[in-house]
């Protein structure tokens, strides 16, 4: 993309808005949709949630001060997007958020749109028995392949921390494996 100071005044400018947000929703819908996906778990639900994104990013992108990448700043709305939408379901269903995420997982089997296997469904499974924030760690590291440094835009946590989450959450997870 080319200079994104340019391009966030493109987003704001009434005369180049409609193209410039074209751009945006090109360069970063896949991503984005794959990163609440891999924390919501359903189609269905990463789509409402992938729109309620974009909405925000456009809502709010006249408050973007540039502290951070516009990349960074897009994901941390879609990661608190996606918790607050799996939060919100799991409580009109009345459930907690694991038990509601267990029922996710137990849900992917007959999603049409999950690709994985066996050894995928075990994955999710041993993710889900992981603090929130080792998930979103292991997710973003292991399924978006981001950098430490990108991840730490996102969360706002620093590199150091990251690193022993996910070295955390790894440890764990193959011991789930191991034992199941």
């Amino acid at each position: 993309m080319k200079d994104e100071k340019a391009f966030i005044r493109e987003l704001l400018d009434p005369k180049t808005q409609q193209q410039a947000f074209g751009v945006l929703l090109h360069t970063y819908q896949k991503p984005l949709y794959y990163h609440i996906r891999n924390i919501v778990l359903n189609h269905d639900d990463a789509d409402d949630v992938l729109q309620n994104t974009f909405v925000k990013v456009f809502q709010y992108l006249k408050d973007f001060k540039g502290e951070s990448k516009l990349f960074s700043w897009m994901y941390r709305i879609a990661t608190n997007e996606a918790i607050t939408h799996l939060n919100q379901k799991a409580k009109r269903q009345g459930f907690t958020s694991a038990e509601f995420q267990e029922k996710a997982i137990q849900q992917l089997e007959s999603d049409v749109y999950f690709e994985g296997d066996a050894f995928q469904i075990q994955l999710q499974n041993a993710i889900a028995t992981l603090p929130e924030k080792q998930q979103l760690v292991f997710k973003m590291k292991y399924f978006q392949e981001l950098k430490y440094e990108e991840i730490s835009e996102i969360l706002g946590t620093s590199v150091g921390a990251l690193k022993a989450s996910y070295h955390h959450a790894v440890k764990k997870i193959e011991d789930y494996i191991n034992t199941h």
